[in-house]
């Protein structure tokens, strides 16, 4: 069970013990929220696919446990622990775990172009 924490305080948590697999698909936790970023602990079971599809905000994948692919604009990026990847708004991708696999998505605001 996790409940979702919007502040603007100081936030502390142990990731190993929010890491939840389900038999199959997608578990998904919000663990922190506020005006400019959202913090999403995902749980993904081996096997799962999730379909191409774009967000409207900036997007950071840290990969924390196991192993999947990210096709991010036609190139496949290898998700194992230690990754970091850095996805702009609007920009298509699509993932696959190969094995359980464990990821924070950080979403924040899509910053104007200022020229």
């Amino acid at each position: 069970m996790s409940s979702t924490i919007i502040t603007n305080q100081s936030f502390v948590t142990q990731m190993r013990e929010q890491i939840e697999y389900p038999q199959s698909g997608v578990l998904s936790k919000v663990l922190l929220k506020n005006q400019v970023c959202q913090y999403t602990l995902f749980c993904l079971a081996a096997n799962t696919e999730i379909s191409e599809h774009t967000s409207t905000r900036n997007a950071i994948v840290k990969v924390i446990q196991g192993r999947g692919l990210l096709i991010l604009s036609g190139k496949n990026i290898v998700l194992e622990p230690g990754v970091l990847v850095f996805m702009p708004a609007n920009t298509p991708h699509a993932l696959q775990s190969d094995e359980n696999l464990t990821f924070l998505l950080t979403l924040s605001e899509k910053v104007a172009n200022i020229n």
